[in-house]
């Protein structure tokens, strides 16, 4: 059994929510605010929040951007009735998984939850078994979301470390954008082709010695990205 929190302050949308998700098999804890959310993130164990981005008083990027500081792990789904590319991104960068947009299908929304409660136990298993990467001046540290590298240590989201362990996996092949989206954000409407070539300009600026003349991270025109370590 999972438990989910759901932060909404729309009275009848988190009811029904809270509702079918106990229909599926999953314990359920509610609240309507970012205060009494942060309490229960520290004092409970979850295994996933479903987070509004329109909320009183704390927004759902602060509350998500409070949550990532102390655990990279917990899969958050942000809902939203905003869609714009700058939204997306934005939610991305602020360490959400996955995105939904209101109105919603219901159904829609158990399947992306089943996904990434699915996506983070097959995540928690790979991280035992690749804790650390060593290429050229670079050694990334997965059990602490950090990397050492030319330009000193960084910190790495849950996203990007999820991105690199693929690149790893399939080094020195093509791997397709389709791929990506399939295996790390684990549906194929999100996020967007600039999306995914913002996170390999970040790889470069963090990993390369020379980003606009890269030897690690490579992309192939009309089809995807290599890596070659």
């Amino acid at each position: 059994m999972s438990r989910i929190l759901i932060v909404e302050d729309e009275e009848s949308l988190r009811d029904a929510l809270a509702l079918n998700l106990e229909l599926e098999g999953h314990e359920v804890v509610t609240c309507d605010n970012g205060h009494e959310a942060l309490a229960i993130f520290r004092g409970q164990t979850l295994d996933l929040i479903i987070l509004d981005l329109m909320l009183p008083g704390m927004s759902g990027m602060e509350i998500c951007a409070a949550i990532r500081l102390d655990n990279q792990d917990l899969p958050i789904l942000m809902l939203t009735a905003r869609d714009t590319p700058d939204d997306r991104v934005n939610g991305l960068k602020m360490g959400a998984d996955d995105y939904l947009t209101k109105p919603f299908v219901l159904e829609e929304l158990l399947i992306r939850v089943a996904n990434l409660l699915k996506r983070t136990r097959v995540e928690n298993q790979k991280s035992s078994e690749l804790e650390k990467y060593k290429f050229g001046p670079n050694e990334i540290d997965f059990q602490a979301y950090q990397a050492v590298t030319p330009h000193g240590i960084i910190s790495l989201t849950k996203k990007e470390c999820a991105l690199l362990r693929l690149f790893i996996e399939r080094k020195n092949e093509v791997v397709s954008r389709q791929q990506i989206l399939q295996i790390v954000w684990g549906y194929d409407i999100f996020p967007s082709t600039r999306t995914m070539d913002n996170f390999i300009l970040q790889f470069r600026k963090h990993f390369e010695k020379d980003p606009k003349n890269p030897l690690f991270f490579h992309s192939i025109r009309g089809v995807g990205y290599k890596f070659t370590p």
